[in-house]
C-alpha cells in the first residue's frame, strides 16, 4: 500500500506520515527532505538558486521516483498536487489524503515555527492568514481530487484507520 498526503503547510502530513507509518510497519517519506538531500540544500536555497520552475520539475522526478516502492507513506509539499499533472500521478499510483484543517490552525501552527518556513519569515500572523487563505482558494481544485478528504476534527488515527482499512 502506498499514501500520499496532501494539504497545506502546517496541515501535519509529515506528523500524520510518520504515525501512519509506524502503524502499518511502512517507510515514511517527506518529499520535501528526499529533495533536501538529493540537492544538498534547503528547499528555500533550491528555490533562491534556481527558481521556481526548477524546483517544481525536481519535485515531480522526485515523486515519481516512489513509483516502485510499495509499502510506504509519502508526506508530499504544499504545491507538489498543483504541478505536473503530480495529483493524477498520484491518484494512480497510490491512494490520496487531503488533510485539510482550517486556516487559523494552519496559521498557528506556522506561526510556531515561522523560523523553519523560508515563505513566511517576518510575516505577521494577519499576513499569513491572508497568504494562507488565498494559496488554499488556490490549491482545492488539485486536492479536492485526493481519494480521500479528511477535515478538521476528522483528522485522527479512526478515521485513517478505516481508510486504510478499505484497501488492505
Amino acid at each position: 500500500m502506498k499514501i500520499f498526503l496532501v494539504g497545506m503547510m502546517g496541515s501535519g502530513k509529515s506528523f500524520w506520515c510518520e504515525k501512519l507509518a509506524e502503524k502499518l510497519n511502512a517507510e515514511a517519506y517527506d518529499l520535501d527532505y528526499v529533495i533536501e538531500s538529493a540537492e544538498q540544500k534547503t528547499i528555500a536555497e533550491v528555490f533562491a538558486d534556481s527558481g521556481e520552475a526548477y524546483f517544481r520539475k525536481i519535485e515531480a522526478e522526485h515523486l515519481r521516483s516512489f513509483e516502485n516502492k510499495q509499502h510506504c507513506i509519502l508526506a508530499t509539499g504544499g504545491g507538489t498536487p498543483c504541478f505536473h499533472e503530480n495529483m493524477q500521478w498520484m491518484n494512480a499510483n497510490g491512494i490520496t489524503i487531503w488533510i485539510d484543517e482550517p486556516v487559523e490552525v494552519l496559521v498557528d501552527r506556522a506561526m510556531k515555527q515561522v523560523e523553519h518556513r523560508p515563505a513566511i519569515k517576518g510575516l505577521s500572523a494577519e499576513e499569513v492568514h491572508h497568504l494562507f487563505s488565498k494559496r488554499l482558494e488556490e490549491r482545492k481544485s488539485f486536492y479536492s481530487q485526493a481519494d480521500y478528504h479528511l477535515h478538521g476534527a476528522d483528522i485522527n488515527e479512526h478515521n485513517f484507520a478505516k481508510i486504510i482499512q478499505q484497501h488492505a
